[in-house]
């Protein structure tokens, strides 16, 4: 999941980040904005973002991927805090300027209102003013780029992947296939779809009342025929931010 192509790219995604922010009229990434990192994996952008000055609240349920994360910030000395929750339960009232659910960690519990109980979470997280840049893998751009299954090498490991859909377009079916040093494991799970209105629902729902914007890659490119993901910035409260 994390090899180097994908810690690579981790600079160039917070500079996205950054730029869409100002764009909206809202403060940029820089020394005191507080984040919190929802899904913060193994820290990749949490790291990054201490490094500029941040601080960096992240929230994970894996423990292993959160002692990974410790481990790198003590070698980098950085002072970041990193919480074993579920992002369902957590909660801090209005303490972070940004909130971030990135690298596609959105979408997978079982209902559409565990979803949104997510999403309101992270909303009732954000001080006025406040943002939510969440990424995830659009209904338009799945059903575009379908395929049964394929096969790559990832970290040194042999990858077979199959995806089924489900439902009326609701979820996307993954099986992985993973070999490595001889021995295989075999792992699934499946993937809640929404498009860009669906999605849009749902975050007005939670409570998310500025400006919503959709865009196709972090870099800010539009949310169409040639997106890559599905991008979302939305803001806290009305008046906040300039149209996305």
């Amino acid at each position: 999941m994390f090899d180097e192509k994908r810690w690579a790219e981790v600079p160039a995604v917070i500079d996205g980040i950054d730029a869409r922010l100002v764009a909206a009229g809202a403060r940029g990434v820089g020394p005191g904005l507080r984040v919190l990192d929802s899904c913060c994996g193994p820290g990749r952008h949490a790291l990054e973002l201490a490094r500029r000055g941040c601080a960096v609240t992240g929230v994970d349920l894996s423990a292993s991927y959160l002692e990974a994360a410790r481990e790198s910030a003590r070698a980098d000395g950085l002072e970041i805090e990193f919480v074993e929750a579920d992002i369902r339960d957590f909660e801090r009232p209005a303490s972070f300027d940004l909130a971030l659910n990135l690298f596609t960690s959105f979408g997978y519990f079982a209902t559409a209102e565990e979803d949104v109980a997510a999403l309101r979470r992270l909303r009732a997280s954000l001080a006025p003013g406040g943002a939510l840049v969440l990424e995830t893998i659009g209904k338009e751009t799945a059903a575009r780029d379908f395929t049964e299954g394929e096969w790559f090498e990832r970290g040194g490991d042999l990858v077979c992947t199959s995806y089924a859909i489900e439902g009326d377009w609701e979820y996307l079916r993954n099986t992985w296939t993973v070999v490595r040093g001889g021995k295989r494991f075999d792992r699934g799970f499946r993937q809640r779809l929404y498009s860009a209105v669906e999605l849009r629902g749902a975050l007005r729902e939670a409570g998310f009342g500025g400006e919503i914007g959709f865009f196709g890659k972090i870099d800010g490119s539009p949310y169409g025929p040639a997106a890559d993901s599905l991008v979302v910035l939305a803001m806290a409260t009305p008046g906040s931010a300039r149209p996305c």
